[in-house]
């Protein structure tokens, strides 16, 4: 063990050490910093800002990416953040360090369901997509629906549950009329039997417990930032095309998730 007093001496800078190079001289005669890579992007991002001031940092830089913009996201996000390109939020500020809990949830123990309306899709109208998460994975899979009422809510359960390959054994709502009695927690009579026909059972998030819900909720800000916002399509059936590819696609990649199977809907 060397004594605090038999120390070699300390190097001040890493150019003190012996043999260690010029950092200045490395640089340049001026000592020339490296030239900003987002700098060519600036007017771009400032026009895409202008058009949609909470696009997604991850929507924007999946758009410059094929123009030639070769450093990383985090590299990316970082440089955006302290360029001041995205205009001030009065309201997105305000909810920044708010508190959060972690809920466990089972593999194969739940699935979250959450619509997800905008207006003034492309084809006319509101567009209504529902979308179901499972807690475990936060995987996410969404179908484009006609309206909100219980015939297309089922039609599209049914869809959401063959794109995930199958169904948990407990959906979860929040307070839906359709599915909910109002007031209390209570299945709806008319949707009894489609529980009853998949085998599962339907438990309503309680009250004033958005974080119990948040599985779902997540994907629904996320697939509003980062797959509405940027979607091209003009009709329905191409934005169910495009949404079955993001879900599969980017959506998949944001976590590692762990295989586990799902009981297969009813024929």
């Amino acid at each position: 063990m060397v004594g605090l007093g038999d120390r070699p001496p300390s190097w001040p800078r890493s150019q003190d050490r012996p043999g260690a190079p010029d950092r200045d001289a490395a640089a340049g005669p001026a000592g020339d910093a490296k030239p900003d890579p987002l700098a060519p992007f600036a007017g771009y991002l400032a026009a895409r800002f202008g058009d949609d001031p909470h696009i997604w940092a991850t929507a924007l830089y999946d758009e410059v990416v094929p123009l030639g913009y070769g450093c990383s996201y985090v590299s990316f996000a970082r440089k955006l953040r302290l360029a001041g390109l995205r205009p001030h939020c009065e309201g997105c500020s305000g909810v920044t360090g708010r508190d959060t809990i972690e809920i466990p949830h089972p593999p194969g123990e739940e699935i979250q369901w959450d619509w997800f309306e905008r207006r003034g899709a492309p084809w006319g109208g509101t567009a209504y997509v529902l979308l179901g998460t499972l807690p475990h994975s936060s995987r996410v899979r969404g179908v484009l629906a006609g309206s909100l009422d219980q015939p297309h809510l089922i039609e599209a359960i049914d869809g959401v549950l063959r794109r995930h390959g199958g169904t948990p054994r407990v959906w979860r709502t929040d307070r839906l009329a359709t599915v909910i009695v109002p007031g209390t927690r209570d299945v709806q009579p008319s949707f009894a039997p489609v529980a009853k026909f998949y085998g599962v059972a339907v438990e309503p998030c309680p009250p004033r417990r958005g974080n119990r819900k948040g599985a779902v909720e997540s994907p629904v800000r996320y697939v509003c930032g980062r797959w509405w916002r940027t979607m091209t399509a003009t009709t329905p059936g191409d934005a169910q095309s495009s949404l079955d590819a993001f879900c599969a696609g980017p959506a998949e990649q944001v976590v590692a998730r762990p295989a586990y199977s799902l009981p297969r809907p009813p024929a």
